[in-house]
């Protein structure tokens, strides 16, 4: 109820995704339900040097693909949906390893703080800049990596548009260009709630598409295995985020109020 910003951001994403497909009450409810979603999400990171490798399937159940094996060199490609964190988590506990890039806080204090506890089950964070080739150098090595890839980039050499919900969005391509240069298996994840406050680990099929597919094709065919999750039950994901900033100069579709044409984003549309 504090951040009437952040709620009107969600508002206006819902009604652009969704238009009348929910009424204005469901509307609400689904915001109050991110709102706590991204909130018991941080709770249960602060909680988290309870769980320890042999613990942590008390509150985590896995769909674990069979060709996916523990220690395997793969890049995992999550969304900011539902425990995100635990997510992480999650997958080194189970022996999935690896370095991750991880956005540093405004405030540098919380750098620390949020590293040590990413980085309890092994895994090991590292900043943005300059991460890419940092990590490139680990999967030619035989090493893993994952990132949340769902967030919007400004528009540039650096970006993909994909169709997101309907609306093209500016993304990251990080996850797309490793798995082309590197050959190392791309596997999209997504958390879940349970009932009680527990949460599956949902692995989806490794993309497969040639080796001729370009790497905003690539980056689109994650984002298509994801996008019926939301579609299903839109509350556990970042509705409060701007997705949206960027919007086609021409376009008959309605856009949230934050959205503006871009020119470099226009250059990208028409690359397509």
């Amino acid at each position: 109820m504090a951040d009437r910003a952040g709620r009107r951001v969600a508002l206006a994403n819902l009604n652009a995704v969704f238009g009348e497909e929910y009424s204005a009450s469901e509307k609400r409810r689904i915001v109050r339900r991110s709102y706590q979603h991204f909130a018991q999400t941080m709770l249960d990171l602060m909680w988290s040097p309870r769980l320890t490798s042999s613990n942590f399937h008390r509150y985590i159940d896995f769909e674990w693909p069979q060709e996916l094996q523990p220690g395997e060199n793969v890049i995992i490609a999550c969304y900011h949906y539902s425990n995100f964190e635990w997510l992480s988590l999650a997958c080194g506990f189970q022996g999935l390893r690896g370095t991750i890039l991880a956005q540093e806080f405004k405030n540098s204090v919380l750098d620390p703080i949020f590293r040590r506890l990413r980085q309890q089950s092994g895994h090991f964070f590292i900043p943005r800049t300059g991460g890419i080739l940092r990590v490139f150098k680990v999967l030619r090595r035989g090493g893993s990596t994952a990132m949340l890839i769902d967030l919007t980039v400004p528009p540039g050499s650096s970006a993909v548009a994909i169709n997101c919900l309907g609306l093209p969005k500016s993304v990251t391509p990080a996850h797309a260009w490793l798995h082309q240069r590197t050959a190392v298996a791309l596997i999209p994840a997504h958390c879940e709630p349970l009932q009680h406050g527990r949460y599956r680990i949902v692995f989806h099929p490794r993309i497969h598409l040639g080796p001729n597919a370009t790497v905003t094709e690539i980056a689109q065919a994650c984002w298509d295995i994801f996008e019926p999750v939301v579609r299903a039950n839109p509350s556990p994901w970042l509705w409060m985020y701007k997705h949206w900033r960027y919007r086609p100069i021409q376009t008959d579709h309605s856009y949230p109020f934050y959205s503006a044409p871009h020119a470099t984003f226009e250059q990208m549309l028409a690359k397509k």
